[in-house]
């Protein structure tokens, strides 16, 4: 039976950095994450772990964000839980934010070293200082959009520390989901002579962020990630795929950017071993996605099955935005694939 005062026991774990410390945005080295704890974590029982990527402009915090009508995910996991419908599982939401909106879970020097960040000094930390299980075999990543991107190719770039992974329409086919906004971008940067400090350094300084300009934000903070510049100072401190003025596609700049997209990585055979490698597998996207995710998702999907990847891919008639009970499908399937 489920008491109706029963409450989610959520810890927040202050973890000091030495990775991020010094970082070229001046972000804080210090980072604050919630962590899930089970109903029956008192006793002396050890626990399977899912580390669940926020999305990008989000971070772990945001998943504790009350909205009306919907469960936060802790409440949602947390239920699960108690009906029997989820293995009893430790949730871990990191704190990977950047002043420019997101750190992709990469490694950049226009950001910090984010992926080295979460892989060896938070799951350490979480192992150290938690009752898991800390074996690959009972461990998990999953996300949405940059989340979903960050967990795929976490587990592309790591089997030896995950065997699960679940993506929830994360960036893919760059060509489909990056490429509409150049256009859009180019005229907001039109408005500051080409230059993404001189556009930056007005955006941080509103109260009120104009919603018109977030395409070309995002653009900025994924160059960010996938093109930095350290020879440039913050910010700014990133080299853009296209040319401001005519829109043209820099070649060399864009294949960096596609080195990350995961239906690139797909092609690459130690990315295939280790996605075959993994228990589970779970990706989805909506139908009517804005980005255009869900051709990405449906070309990932088709080239992992005919490779040979086992996998689970779902769509469902959504957008992009509001899709968090998506999660009701994914965790249980992660808490079980990690839990046996």
């Amino acid at each position: 039976m489920i008491c109706d005062d029963a409450r989610p026991n959520v810890v927040f774990e202050a973890i000091e950095s030495s990775l991020l410390k010094g970082n070229p945005l001046g972000d804080p080295a210090t980072r604050h994450v919630p962590v899930y704890l089970p109903p029956s974590y008192n006793g002396t029982e050890r626990f399977p772990v899912i580390y669940l990527l926020a999305g990008f402009a989000s971070t772990g915090i945001s998943f504790l964000n009350y909205g009306f009508g919907r469960q936060t995910l802790p409440e949602m996991i947390d239920s699960m839980i108690r009906r029997g419908e989820m293995p009893k599982t430790i949730v871990v939401m990191p704190d990977c934010m950047t002043r420019y909106g997101g750190s992709q879970y990469v490694d950049s020097t226009a950001t910090g070293p984010y992926e080295t960040y979460l892989t060896s000094e938070l799951m350490p930390h979480i192992d150290r200082k938690f009752r898991t299980l800390a074996h690959a075999r009972h461990r998990a990543v999953v996300g949405k959009s940059s989340g979903g991107f960050g967990a795929l190719r976490l587990g592309m770039r790591h089997p030896e520390l995950f065997a699960a992974v679940g993506c929830h329409s994360g960036d893919m086919d760059f060509d489909l989901c990056y490429r509409p906004n150049f256009p859009v971008a180019a005229r907001i940067l039109e408005k500051y002579d080409g230059s993404v400090a001189a556009f930056f350094t007005r955006w941080e300084s509103l109260s009120k962020k104009p919603r018109g300009e977030f395409a070309l934000l995002e653009l900025m903070a994924m160059a960010a990630c996938y093109s930095p510049d350290p020879s440039k100072p913050a910010p700014g401190n990133m080299r853009l795929p296209f040319e401001p003025r005519t829109c043209q596609l820099v070649p060399e700049i864009w294949e960096q950017w596609k080195s990350f997209d995961p239906v690139t990585m797909l092609e690459e055979t130690k990315n295939q071993d280790a996605l075959g490698s993994l228990r589970l597998l779970f990706l989805d996207c909506g139908s009517q996605d804005e980005y255009n995710l869900q051709f990405g998702h449906r070309r990932f999907s088709a080239r992992a099955t005919e490779i040979g990847i086992a996998h689970r891919y779902e769509e469902f008639p959504d957008t992009h935005t509001d899709t968090s009970y998506r999660y009701q499908v994914s965790l249980p399937l992660l808490a079980r694939a990690i839990s046996e």
